[in-house]
């Protein structure tokens, strides 16, 4: 298994040289060279497996045993799925009218980010422990994925964490995630603006292959391959689950299963989308807030970025510039890396584009809902199932409620968070949600966090800020290591 870059620059890399990367050094995003084959037999073969098991299954598709031997990945992957709340890792709770809600929040930050992230961390401290080296991670965050790298990350000895969360647009439990986490190998810092605005920073840091190499400068987020390969998962877990696969003939097509996901960066959404083309029968819905690039992207051709970001009840997916659509695009225009080279560096340098007609096959259906919306679709669900859904579910979930399903095509719907981070929005729909006592606890504890103010040349004074603080610690660290010797 080997991995080129979206944009054409780069080709041949392997799983390790991935993991420890952000974007490729051409500005585009890894994807693998070829996708293996999902048959029905393996399908079939699967059906059962733990949640665990089913990702040791996943992985070992895309990181090669001369890499990660078999048995060493079972481990990792087992270590990192041991400390979620409930035994499965991941929980489907079987509502009326054929609502099937995918509990995706059982980890230490609450949220679906913790399941692909644990494991990316382990297989880099694999790595960094086996040559015995250090890696920087770099963060941007609209909310749950600075939380989770932080969760999943802090006290490693060779891996040091910084994350950039925009201030004042993310909730108080989302943001004590993260400041009241003060291991020396955590770095935290508040910006004065949107989640896209921090991305802007962070690529032109990315972009420079000498700080990258100086430093083991990587990313995250689900620009990290990793991750999206562990969401790959959760995926076929539902499928194996909810399809009703094991009434098929052996002899006859599958079923497809029909997954609405709430959107913001789309690694969800590209993740269903591989698995689309490795032969899993999916039927995917991107539902969105007003934030609603990925909608207009599909039903008009319409790829740009409004002029803001608008602050929702939803706000991990109060997102302008989803940036896995790249590897969307990539799939669907047959891997053809110079035309996906030159429709993103335009978007990049206008923040639009415009989807010519012949492009516009995603195999994909969208929906946008409004605050209104959401919290409408929050008390209606209390009311008929006593079941309380974080505001992001809700998006989800509002597709239930407003487009009937399919004759005979099961669905699925991913919640992505867990209500407990969203108590204010869970008052204002009028219901209450008893509050687990790890995120009581977080108001009590220390915090510590640095700020990103807002300047007329913010973009580059955050890129210089960012730099110096990482050739600090980077030194630091060299110090640290020298005086061990």
């Amino acid at each position: 298994m080997k991995y080129c870059s979206t944009r054409g620059g780069v080709h041949g890399w392997d799983f390790r040289d991935v993991l420890f990367s952000g974007f490729a050094p051409d500005g585009g995003m890894f994807m693998p060279e070829s996708l293996p084959v999902l048959s029905s037999d393996t399908l079939r073969c699967w059906k059962g497996l733990p949640y665990t098991k089913l990702v040791v299954e996943v992985a070992s598709l895309f990181i090669p045993t001369q890499l990660i031997p078999r048995d060493d990945l079972e481990v990792l992957v087992g270590e990192a799925l041991s400390g979620f709340s409930v035994p499965e890792v991941v929980r489907i709770a079987r509502l009326k009218n054929g609502l099937s809600v995918l509990e995706l929040f059982h980890g230490d930050t609450l949220a679906f980010k913790d399941l692909a992230m644990t494991c990316t961390v382990r297989f880099l401290d694999y790595f960094l422990r086996k040559e015995n080296r250090r890696a920087m991670v770099l963060v941007g965050t609209s909310g749950d994925t600075g939380g989770s790298a932080i969760q999943s990350a802090k006290g490693l000895p060779g891996l040091d964490v910084v994350v950039v969360y925009p201030r004042g647009r993310i909730t108080p439990v989302q943001e004590r995630h993260m400041i009241s986490c003060v291991q020396d190998n955590v770095h935290v810092f508040a910006a004065d603006g949107s989640s896209d605005d921090i991305d802007q920073p962070l690529r032109r840091l990315f972009a420079d292959q000498d700080l990258v190499k100086s430093h083991g400068l990587m990313s995250l987020n689900s620009v990290n391959f990793s991750r999206v390969m562990i969401q790959l998962a959760h995926f076929i877990y539902a499928y194996l689950e909810l399809s009703g696969m094991e009434k098929a003939d052996a002899d006859t097509a599958l079923p497809e299963l029909e997954v609405v996901v709430p959107t913001g960066g789309a690694g969800n959404i590209a993740a269903g989308y591989i698995l689309k083309q490795m032969g899993l029968p999916l039927k995917l819905v991107a539902m969105v807030n007003s934030n609603d690039i990925v909608h207009r992207t599909v039903t008009t051709g319409d790829f740009s970025m409004a002029a803001n970001v608008t602050q929702t009840l939803a706000p991990a997916i109060d997102i302008q510039d989803p940036y896995n659509m790249e590897r969307v695009f990539w799939l669907l225009l047959g891997r053809n890396e110079a035309l996906v080279k030159t429709m993103m560096e335009k978007f990049q340098r206008s923040h639009r584009h415009t989807l010519p007609e012949n492009h516009r096959k995603l195999v994909l259906s969208t929906g946008t809902v409004t605050d209104e919306g959401i919290l409408e679709i929050m008390r209606r669900c209390w009311d008929e199932n006593e079941y309380v859904l974080c505001p992001h579910s809700a998006v989800a979930v509002w597709h239930h409620y407003h487009c009937p399903h399919s004759p005979g095509v099961n669905r699925c719907y991913v919640a992505t968070a867990s209500p407990a981070k969203f108590q204010a929005t869970v008052l204002r729909a009028g219901l209450t949600f008893d509050l687990p006592e790890a995120v009581l606890a977080l108001d009590k504890l220390p915090t510590r966090y640095q700020n990103l103010e807002r300047s007329h040349s913010w973009c580059k004074d955050w890129e210089d800020r960012l730099r110096e603080f990482i050739q600090s610690v980077s030194i630091t660290q060299r110090n640290v290591k020298i005086e061990d010797k």
